[in-house]
């Protein structure tokens, strides 16, 4: 590999890693900031923040497929180094916000400039051989993993400094990036490359129509669509949850989040390699969504600190369901529409960040007050526990059927081909 292009991807390591780490450096400090911005308690406050969650989904979700295509058009370079810059005023506003409002102007800027992910992906596929492809695809994993462990701890260690520090912290990064990026990046995408920009080619609903095109996964991305659903209880109201039920510190909240990415990442990239060749897929769906239903309903129970670290092992371990239902719905698709699938599969998700975080954080709050007929702060991590078992359920009954078709399927065939020979 050239070295402008080694300098290019060790750039992209970099700005993806910092995409991760800066919302990471701000989960452990959010909650008590939108709840003294607000004047209100922490448990109420949730509500707010899920605001700020899905305005950012939001924001994302329409403007992915544009940066992406703007990518395109003017090249790979100039929309990422805007995205950083983006990202660093955002976080900027977010450490001189005087108001709530401040924060959700902040977050709609991060959105909207934030959809780096895609044009990163696409600055990979440009500078890649076949040799090399996976390799390098592989960075966007390790960064994701090494990102929420150190943004987690970096921002609860800054936290002891103050509660705006780690905006301040991720502001700094996102614009050395910015510089860095301004005198050493390349551009991948030579001008014989690009194309016009095209308003049709940029919508973000068109992935979606790709599963209505495709009944016989239906009801296997509606199993999806449950478990990013139902993991919003723990990704929206961790914070919040845990500052209320157990006075939690900010430095507390990130240490227990970047145990949650370690924990993440032995399970993705170790215990998965290991456990689904042994049992097979259906076994492995089978068995992380039982671990993922366990988990929660265990999180819904926990009445001290030690009980969610320990809760923490059976929920992440049901990480080992994820690789396999995504493995048994592309087996249901041709090789030439797994990257449609894919884009589909990542818009469902989108769609979880938009619509789970409100659902979660307001069933919290309202089970928080006096006007909830009892008390129970952990209700959101039952809604998601019957997410996971709903899911459990619809896969058993699809896998199988599908284990009984394929017998009586091959029997078919069989008594057609002897027809055939007879004739």
């Amino acid at each position: 590999m050239s070295k402008s292009k080694q300098s290019g991807m060790g750039f992209i390591f970099i700005t993806l890693l910092i995409d991760v780490m800066g919302w990471g450096l701000i989960i452990p400090v959010m909650a008590d900031l939108i709840a003294e911005l607000k004047d209100i308690p922490v448990n109420e406050a949730s509500t707010y923040g899920a605001l700020l969650l899905s305005v950012f989904a939001i924001m994302q979700f329409l403007f992915a497929p544009v940066v992406g295509n703007l990518s395109d058009k003017y090249g790979r370079r100039p929309i990422l180094l805007l995205a950083l810059l983006g990202f660093g005023i955002d976080y900027i506003i977010q450490a001189l916000a005087p108001t709530y409002g401040w924060l959700f102007l902040g977050r709609v800027i991060a959105g909207m400039t934030g959809a780096s992910f895609t044009t990163a992906s696409a600055y990979i596929a440009d500078v890649s051989t076949n040799e090399n492809r996976a390799k390098n695809f592989g960075l966007i994993g390790a960064a994701f993993g090494l990102g929420f462990v150190l943004g987690p701890a970096l921002g609860g260690l800054l936290a002891t400094w103050g509660i705006r520090a780690p905006f301040y912290g991720a502001a700094c990064l996102c614009l050395l990036n910015f510089l860095y990026g301004f005198f050493l990046l390349p551009e991948s995408l030579g001008k014989e490359h690009r194309r016009p920009f095209e308003w049709k080619r940029a919508n973000p609903f068109g992935s979606l129509r790709f599963l209505t095109k495709h009944p016989e996964i239906g009801e296997l991305a509606l199993c999806f669509f449950l478990i990013y659903l139902g993991a919003q209880a723990v990704q929206a109201n961790w914070n919040f949850f845990t500052i209320y039920r157990f006075n939690w510190t900010e430095t507390m909240v990130g240490i227990s989040l970047a145990v949650v990415g370690v924990l993440v990442g032995a399970v993705q990239a170790g215990l998965t390699r290991v456990i689904n060749p042994r049992i097979g897929d259906d076994k492995s769906i089978y068995l992380g969504l039982s671990l993922y239903t366990v988990g929660l309903v265990l999180f819904a129970m926990a009445t001290e600190t030690w009980m969610m670290y320990a809760f923490l092992v059976p929920y992440c371990l049901g990480g080992i369901c994820g690789p396999s239902l995504q493995s048994v719905i592309s087996a249901h698709v041709a090789s030439n529409q797994q990257g449609e699938l894919q884009g589909a599969l990542t818009s469902l998700m989108s769609v979880t960040t938009i619509i789970g975080p409100p659902i979660m954080n307001s069933t919290f709050a309202y089970f928080t007050t006096d006007k909830a007929p009892f008390h129970l702060p952990g209700v959101h991590f039952l809604i998601g526990a019957v997410c996971m078992l709903v899911s459990l359920i619809i896969a058993y009954k699809i896998l199988s059927r599908e284990k009984k078709q394929k017998p009586e399927l091959a029997g078919a065939i069989e008594g057609s081909l002897k027809k055939e020979e007879h004739h």
